[in-house]
């Protein structure tokens, strides 16, 4: 069953936030903002009698992990109060780790075992798996939510059996992909898009021992270049602090959290060993990727975890140097995602076309930033350039704003949501110490 009508609490918020957007003489910002904020519950909400949620990540009838942790993020505000919006996300907690125990290095998922997708592929398929291209956040974004509604809200009957064995899983996950060479996973796709397939056999370009755990696949569903993608490592290092958090406070499951504890050490200390290069001008800065053999690419890609939105994944400070120094970087020509033309900046991907920017990258922009200004000026361009729909999309040009992919996407709609908030320092706070 999916929502008829935007529930009385969600309405009372919206109105506080247009209340606040009028007297900062913004109304276009609340315009987008309850287009935004309401689209997510009217058009992607599927609930079931058992409790369950699932949703739809917009123009594709499937659920990502990944991007539906990031729909539902900003009503954790209102999940604090609100016992039905609660339940709403308590909900897809359940359903994203019941997906992750049926396979944990799938993507997407379909509604129901109906064999939508990318049947065809060339790796474990089952009826259920709309896609199986295996990414280090699809497994960090539920266990994020899982964490961050605990938090926000003191609610725990998520954390059930399944839940429990979501995260062994993702550990042993992690492990093996430590060590690349010897994992089972492969994944080929009949297609003349590069970007869509695992070369060598299925296994991707090869890589290294770094400690740092592999990825197929960027957040972008694009294949990495490199096998050890740093921003999604940064990420795991964030998420196994809140498993760690977890299980040395309200479980008791000892092994779980010696296994966390070794990952993270691991994992953090082959970022700071193998990922940090050095830039045109000679600074330091991270590599968006590595694979422990030399080589690195010096970039950023617009969906999240992204190397700009390291500070809004809890893995860093936002006005650490590193990270000012790869900033500075990735808002420069030497990222050759990077885009400006006349009606605006910022960065684009691989996965749309040069030229076209991300609204989501915008948004982190924003979010990564103390500067009320930038912040301002970010939520204006984002609403100039919104194609008259009021509604954000995956990219558009940087010349002609009316030119853009994707009709509506939820992600983006609620990663201007979040930034609009975070203007008004409505914020929820990823760190987990």
């Amino acid at each position: 069953m999916a929502y008829t009508e935007i529930p009385q609490s969600v309405q009372h918020f919206m109105k506080q936030m247009t209340q606040k957007c009028h007297e900062a003489n913004q109304p276009k910002w609340a315009e987008n903002f309850n287009a935004g904020f309401a689209n997510t519950l009217l058009t992607t909400v599927r609930r079931y009698d058992d409790g369950s949620t699932f949703l739809l990540t917009g123009d594709i009838p499937a659920m990502w992990l990944r991007d539906s942790t990031a729909q539902f993020r900003p009503y954790l505000v209102i999940a604090k109060k609100d016992e039905d919006i609660r339940a709403l996300i308590t909900g897809l907690v359940k359903r994203q780790f019941k997906y992750i125990n049926m396979d944990p290095y799938a993507n997407a998922f379909n509604e129901t075992p109906n064999n939508k997708g990318h049947q065809t592929d060339h790796t474990e398929m089952t009826p259920w798996i709309w896609e199986r291209k295996y990414e280090i956040d699809s497994l960090c974004y539920p266990i994020q939510l899982a964490y961050l509604l605990y938090k926000q809200t003191g609610e725990t009957s998520h954390f059930n059996e399944d839940f429990h064995e979501g995260v062994k899983k993702i550990l042993t996950v992690w492990k093996t992909e430590q060590h690349h060479n010897h994992s089972p996973y492969r994944f080929e796709r009949d297609t003349t898009r590069l970007e869509d397939t695992l070369t060598n056999d299925g296994k991707g370009t090869p890589v290294d021992d770094t400690g740092m755990t592999w990825s197929g696949f960027r957040p972008s569903d694009d294949a990495c270049q490199y096998g050890y993608l740093v921003p999604s490592n940064m990420f795991a290092v964030v998420v196994l602090g809140y498993i760690i958090d977890l299980y040395s406070t309200l479980f008791t499951d000892k092994t779980v959290l010696e296994q966390a504890k070794t990952l993270q050490k691991d994992i953090d200390s082959g970022i700071k060993e193998h990922a940090i290069v050095k830039n045109n001008d000679g600074e330091n800065i991270f590599a968006y990727e590595v694979d422990g053999k030399g080589h690195y690419s010096i970039m950023d890609d617009s969906n999240v975890p992204s190397l700009m939105a390291a500070p809004y994944l809890g893995y860093l400070d936002k006005n650490d140097p590193l990270y000012l120094s790869t900033r500075k970087t990735l808002l420069s020509k030497e990222n050759p995602y990077f885009y400006e033309g006349e009606f605006a900046k910022g960065i684009g991907s691989s996965h749309t076309p040069e030229n076209y920017v991300w609204p989501i990258a915008l948004a982190i922009e924003g979010l990564t930033t103390d500067d009320k200004q930038e912040k301002e000026r970010i939520l204006n361009l984002l609403v100039e350039c919104d194609g008259g729909t009021h509604l954000m999309h995956e990219g558009f040009d940087v010349n002609n704003p009316n030119h853009f992919t994707r009709e509506w996407f939820s992600w983006a709609n609620m990663m201007f949501c979040e930034l609009v908030m975070d203007y008004f320092d409505i914020t929820i706070d990823a760190h987990y110490n």
